[in-house]
């Protein structure tokens, strides 16, 4: 088009170029300048952008020091103040947004939980003449309430409005802190006064305070997080699975950050003043939270109306877990309590009314005590039945199996990679890296789930998982470690032993190294060690994306009716193969014998992980879930 016009304009610098111009302007210039005038308007407003070619003059006005005058109407200036104020409100409705205010409570509840298992370990050890005795009770008794009354504790969270279970695990929770730090002030206070009392009875008094508080304050964050992070945030999300991948994913790596910042954080705090006021700042803490996660529970529960409208239990179900005294004494005062009751009188076809009433009069002769006792029993027996029969068993039961492990960031591994010569400094440096690794487990869950499915997202994470597993396995018989076989035959024949003997003191002595290392002592090769850590390491990407995708799975797959008692049996689930991991340290406890338990603890892993393999088998043959994607 330029060339054109160009050509054409050539004819004016002829020496008839006036007369062309004339011609020109009076028969062409008119309607031909109307038409390209129209078209530059609609080029330059409507394809180039009249705000691009205000900031093209503006820039060229300013380099060039000439002022650009605007002329801006009314509506225009109204639109870009409603824009603006369109941009802050929703940064504003985010804020005070649900998923914004469970954050927030979530954060303050993991960093409170964080502070206090780290703490209480801390203190227990101190309290007992820095011996591991009150520790390991304390953990054998969490392990073993939670593997007792994990399905109780779901079922309750089942049959109670979402709020007032919240509020309540919020309560228990936070009070049994607070009492418990208040016990262990005046316990360090004034211990020498309290151990001679009772000649010495009112420390175990105290002692068992301590262990049964901080018990119930670890069923009652349990209860809490059955709540919040399996059912809640499903209600919240509206049952989409983007959504609900972003906020679990979210939700980890929270716990993640917390897992690291909050322990350094008290133990900085331990360190630097004293062990009383450790118990001062997280009464503090424990008090603060408190009140702001009650009020934000709140908030949502509020602003989510879907999160008041709670589904029934299953009429089976119903019947099965109802407490055999309200059946027999007529005191039921849940849903429906009149049809239950008549359900009750007429539960027993083929019965003659005298037949009933004699059954009747022994149920109810019965004590109360041995009733509740079987209502236990029962509600125990049915949440196990629920979960067995959940589509989602094997996959859950492969996430129970992979806690039966020592290759993780807990005492047992740092305290081997401490017999080995590695350093606290480093320790904690390694710990902070395998945080890092864990947060790209999560970003990396929320890209596979995306792009594979959920299904595939797990399997993916198994073999990632399964594939740095191998490294540990490979430290094993690589140069520098420990490992002896023949540490686990307690009984050698009189040859055996003469042999020994005879072949001098250097298998002995090479035996005795790694036995009782001295601190700092230095290895024959730190490959072994570079080995085990690196996998370990690496492994946690893999192990916190099929954790997350496990997680989802129960979260999509499971009745809103038995959603909790289903969680509580996993929590159960995954306690007791935790339990069984620390009776493979106590049968093994050298560190001679840690290749053993690092391959025990693979096999277990790698029968987790086919366990979800049959489940995603199972899992492709069917339609897909409810859940929006």
């Amino acid at each position: 088009m330029c060339l054109t016009s160009f050509t054409v304009a050539l004819i004016f610098t002829m020496g008839s170029g006036n007369y062309w111009l004339e011609i020109f302007n009076c028969y062409v210039g008119s309607l031909l300048l109307l038409i390209i005038v129209f078209f530059e308007i609609i080029a330059v407003v409507y394809i180039y952008g009249i705000n691009k070619l205000a900031m093209s003059l503006r820039a060229d006005a300013a380099q060039c020091g000439g002022v650009v005058v605007e002329f801006e109407s009314d509506d225009i200036r109204e639109a870009r103040a409603r824009k603006a104020r369109s941009t802050s409100g929703s940064a504003l409705i985010y804020l005070r947004g649900p998923k914004f205010l469970i954050y927030v409570s979530g954060a303050l509840s993991m960093w409170g939980d964080r502070m206090w298992h780290f703490a209480i370990s801390v203190f227990l050890i101190e309290l007992y003449g820095r011996n591991l005795l009150l520790t390991a009770i304390f953990g054998l008794v969490v392990a073993g309430s939670v593997l007792l009354l994990g399905a109780l504790i779901g079922d309750w969270v089942d049959r109670n409005p979402r709020n007032k279970v919240a509020h309540a695990s919020l309560l228990v929770q936070n009070i049994s802190v607070t009492v418990c730090s208040i016990v262990l002030m005046l316990v360090f206070l004034y211990k020498q006064w309290i151990e001679s009392i009772w000649d010495g009875w009112l420390t175990v008094v105290c002692y068992t305070v301590v262990i049964v508080l901080a018990d119930v304050a670890n069923l009652a964050s349990t209860a809490l997080t059955i709540a919040i992070q399996r059912d809640w945030i499903v209600v919240i999300t509206g049952y989409n699975r983007g959504h609900l991948a972003g906020m679990n994913a979210t939700m980890r790596r929270i716990d993640q950050v917390t897992n690291i910042l909050a322990p350094l954080a008290v133990g900085q705090v331990m360190t630097l003043a004293s062990n009383v006021i450790g118990c001062g700042f997280i009464l503090g803490w424990n008090l603060v939270s408190l009140i702001v996660e009650f009020i934000f529970l709140s908030r949502v529960y509020r602003i989510v109306p879907a999160l008041s409208v709670k589904p029934p239990v299953p009429e089976d179900g119903q019947a099965s877990l109802e407490r055999p005294a309200e059946r027999t004494e007529g005191l039921v005062e849940r849903r429906g309590s009149q049809v239950e009751q008549s359900e009750v009188v007429t539960s027993a076809p083929g019965l003659s009314d005298d037949d009933m009433s004699l059954n009747l009069k022994e149920i109810t002769n019965l004590p109360l005590c041995f009733g509740r006792f079987r209502w236990l029993l029962s509600t125990c027996k049915d949440g196990w039945r629920a979960y067995y029969r959940q589509d989602v068993f094997l996959a859950g039961m492969g996430l129970a199996f992979l806690y039966t492990t020592v290759l993780g960031f807990d005492c047992i591994t740092t305290g081997y990679a401490y017999t080995q010569g590695i350093s606290g400094s480093l320790l904690s440096l390694l710990m902070g890296v395998s945080a890092i690794t864990g947060l790209m487990g999560t970003v990396m869950f929320t890209k596979l789930r995306k792009a594979y499915g959920l299904v595939n997202t797990g399997i993916i994470s198994s073999c990632l998982h399964l594939c740095c597993l191998l490294l540990c396995v490979c430290s094993v018989f690589a140069p520098g470690s420990p490992m002896d076989l023949r540490l686990l035959m307690p009984f050698l024949d009189a040859n055996a032993n003469s042999t020994l003997a005879e072949a001098g003191g250097m298998v002995e002595g090479q035996r005795q190294k790694h036995t009782y290392p001295m601190r700092g002592m230095e290895p024959d090769s730190y490959i072994s060690i570079i080995l085990l850590f690196l996998g370990v390491i690496t492994a946690r990407i893999g192990l916190w994306s099929f954790d997350l995708t496990v997680t989802q799975l129960l979260q999509e797959n499971i009745c809103e009716s038995e959603r909790g008692v289903v969680n509580g049996v996993q929590s159960s689930m995954n306690y007791l193969m935790d339990l069984l991991h620390f009776i493979m340290v106590i049968s093994a406890p050298q560190p001679q014998h840690f290749g053993i338990l690092v391959i025990i603890s693979v096999l277990f892993i790698t029968t987790g992980h086919t366990m979800y393999f049959l489940y995603a088998r199972k899992a492709k043959r069917k339609p897909a879930g409810r859940l929006d994607t």
